[in-house]
């Protein structure tokens, strides 16, 4: 799932969300900028990249590179802003292209997690990929077959990922975590789920 300020994927989730980082010239990360309301009530602080221009009005810092950047805490490349003066795109179009890059560079990175995760057995990793394409196909013809196929599933996950989850729930924390590509937080929140405990209780 993307949009124009951060991106996730379905697997991962907010435990591997994305998004274009800025740089200045010193190598800093600059802070939000304030936008103040027209309207005289609270204003907001905005950090999407587009931001950072060397604008005065709010002022604002000219950003030096764009780089991509995970809530994991992974970094990669950073790439240089091309500033020509003699430009007339704003910001948003100038750098849209180093910005793509970069989104192209966090979509690597998910491969990279996707991975390091503990693999299925290739056998049920191609049952569960045909199940997938059936209900897809039967969706067109069907929707409510489709759906019922959709919750037999779900319960099938229930009823298997039960004992699954108690088990898991008593290895390391961590290494449960890295073995399926979440934060500890989320990790533990997906055994709560499927074990059937309440993960604030």
């Amino acid at each position: 799932m993307k949009n124009d300020e951060t991106w996730t994927s379905d697997e991962f989730g907010t435990s591997h969300e994305g998004r274009v980082g800025v740089l200045l010239a010193d190598g800093t990360v600059p802070k939000p900028v304030y936008f103040d309301s027209a309207s005289g009530t609270a204003g907001r602080e905005v950090s999407h990249w587009s931001v950072y221009d060397g604008s005065t009005h709010p002022t604002r810092p000219k950003a030096d590179a764009l780089r991509p950047e995970c809530s994991c805490g992974w970094t990669g490349a950073a790439y240089p802003v091309e500033w020509d003066p003699a430009a007339e795109q704003p910001f948003h179009e100038s750098g849209r292209a180093a910005a793509e890059q970069c989104e192209e560079d966090w979509d690597r990175h998910v491969g990279t997690v996707r991975d390091s995760t503990i693999a299925l057995p290739a056998e049920l990793e191609a049952l569960l990929r045909s199940v997938g394409d059936a209900i897809e196909r039967l969706s067109w013809d069907s929707p409510a077959a489709a759906i019922k196929a959709a919750r037999s599933l779900e319960l099938i996950a229930q009823r298997t990922a039960y004992g699954a989850a108690h088990d898991a729930r008593n290895q390391e924390p961590a290494e449960v975590a890295a073995a399926l590509g979440l934060t500890p937080d989320h990790a533990q929140a997906l055994l709560a789920r499927f074990g059937g405990w309440d993960f604030y209780g």
